[in-house]
């Protein structure tokens, strides 16, 4: 089982029964420990007297307080409670609102002191409906069902979502038009004076959708411009119009011309290093949204609203669709410049006719970093987002990484940074002793930014001299193909890996430590304790 849910009210018609265990009613005394993670779902009790249900609600807060002491090192997502039914016989009564608001407030407050606690705003879901779809008091009377069986589907889909948000799971790049997209007009034709962005409306909705779209990017989302223009005239606006809140600088690559939308759009993938898949294009023309997607089903295309007052509507869509996660990392909120770097890096390497001279002249520094409080969300999140090299592509949360360590794993995070700029940490390699001179490694993925700079070999090179060191005489270690990772399906064989098994379902090797691991002498490569 993957959820434990302790409840107050029959919920099992809400989740994949295959994939969560339920507590009994109000059942706090016995908290099993076989689970991934746990889920805190009481909503208010149903009673009529508010001085009696504002005392259990405070009831329930102390039995939160209770269970959170008795789960460590696992996710515990705590849903906030609504009063599905509000019940009053005066107004001016609000015992109930404020032990809800005590009760919410608790929760919150767990959140900040662990960060295995995730808190979860159920109004988020509830206020999509009206009170009579939430609620089926013929359920509730039969089986203790207040929520309606009916919304049982809305809710499997609007919690997938919020698992994504918790794993950090979310589409990389925005691609956007200009012209009556981030701007009203047509900027050819009109002019940096006529486009409407600032003053009254149109100019004023397009405006603040700039200010959301700027938040996105401050938020790691990479920005793109795609848009069938003349470069000059785009230049000139970025310079020269007081009112863009976007300029050049906001963006990570750009295709300004008059070439197709999906073949700039592939080009742009490919100069970001990043999948099709990863990509939402906005657009105003329905004519080049159709395009996109015939060529390039991978590439989400949204619907862009007809009025420019229905933009902080299709803001908050894009928002919840496709990029909202649950809390940043410190590589999130680089991720605009790092990309922006990297196009530098490419401008670079255009000038070198010799690819080492090239990866000499970058001055690259690589750090191999333990695990630590430090690093770990961000070494969770690259296990649950990476796929193109990802050896054997298994998804590990914040807790069950903290897990593998106390049971001995050697987690090692790698940071890469050149005389562009930083790229953070983009590497993670898990290795498991089995006994005292042999190993496993788990897992080896690399973010997709940084490779073809023979980053990957440098990385494995020198964590597999530490284990030589720490005693280990060999290592096994496997390739689990996927529909995305067949880039490295003979990576083992560069280190001397010698087949053990070989299937459709994988490759198994045994990698001898007492040869000599070459690095090149470009790479400035060391290693520091994270604990």
């Amino acid at each position: 089982m993957k959820w434990y849910v302790f409840r107050n009210q029959t919920v099992e018609p809400l989740f994949d029964a295959s994939l969560t265990a339920f507590s009994g009613y109000d059942e706090v005394s016995v908290i099993p420990t076989e689970h991934a993670g746990y889920i805190w779902f009481y909503q208010v009790p149903v009673k009529c007297d508010a001085s009696l249900l504002a005392q259990e609600i405070d009831s329930i807060a102390t039995k939160l307080r209770y269970v959170s002491t008795h789960i460590a090192n696992k996710p515990f997502v705590i849903l906030t409670m609504v009063n599905l039914f509000p019940m009053k016989f005066t107004t001016g009564d609000h015992l109930v609102e404020a032990a809800i608001h005590r009760f919410n407030s608790t929760a919150l407050e767990l959140a900040q002191s662990s960060r295995m606690v995730k808190v979860v705003d159920f109004q988020e879901f509830t206020s999509m409906f009206s009170a009579e779809q939430l609620v089926n008091w013929k359920y509730y009377f039969i089986s203790q069902s207040l929520l309606s069986p009916k919304i049982a589907k809305p809710f499997k889909q609007w919690w997938k979502r919020i698992e994504e948000e918790l794993w950090a799971c979310r589409k990389k790049c925005l691609v956007l038009d200009l012209d009556h997209t981030l701007w009203g007009g047509v900027l050819g034709e009109e002019g940096i004076e006529g486009i409407k962005i600032g003053g009254d409306y149109p100019g004023n909705a397009f405006l603040w959708w700039q200010q959301a779209l700027l938040q996105l990017k401050h938020h790691g989302v990479i920005l793109a411009v795609c848009s069938k223009n003349n470069a000059a005239d785009v230049e000139e606006a970025w310079q020269k119009h007081p009112f863009l809140v976007l300029r050049r600088d906001d963006f990570s690559a750009f295709r300004i011309n008059w070439t197709d939308k999906a073949t700039n759009i592939r080009e742009l993938a490919q100069e970001l290093n990043i999948g099709l898949d990863s990509m939402v294009l906005v657009d105003d023309n329905p004519t080049e949204r159709e395009w996109v997607k015939q060529m390039l089903p991978e590439v989400e295309v949204p619907d862009f609203p007809e009025h420019p007052y229905d933009l902080p509507a299709f803001a908050r869509q894009l928002v919840d669709r496709y990029f909202r996660i649950y809390e940043l990392t410190d590589d999130d909120r680089h991720k605009a410049a790092q990309y922006q770097a990297n196009a530098q890096r490419n401008a670079e390497q255009s000038r070198f006719t010799d690819f080492e001279d090239f990866l000499r002249s970058l001055e690259m520094e690589i750090t191999v970093e333990e695990a630590s409080a430090f690093n770990m969300a961000r070494l969770a999140q690259l296990t649950q987002k990476t796929n193109q090299f990802n050896l054997t592509t298994r998804r590990y949360s914040e807790a069950e990484l903290r897990a593998m360590i106390a049971q001995g794993a050697m987690v090692y995070g790698m940071r890469v940074a050149d005389k562009f700029g930083d790229y953070g940490i983009t590497g993670v390699m898990i290795v498991e002793p089995e006994s005292e001179d042999k190993a496993k490694v788990d897992s080896l993925l690399l973010s997709c930014r940084v490779l073809g700079k023979g980053i990957e070999h440098a990385f494995v090179s020198y964590v597999l001299r530490l284990l030589a060191q720490h005693g280990f005489r060999e290592i096994s270690a496997s390739y689990l193909p996927t529909r995305k990772n067949a880039q490295v399906k003979d990576f083992w064989q560069t280190f001397g890996g010698e087949p053990i098994s070989q299937t459709e379902a994988g490759s198994h090797y045994r990698i001898r430590l007492n040869q000599n691991f070459e690095i090149k002498t470009y790479y400035k490569i060391h290693s520091t304790n994270g604990k």
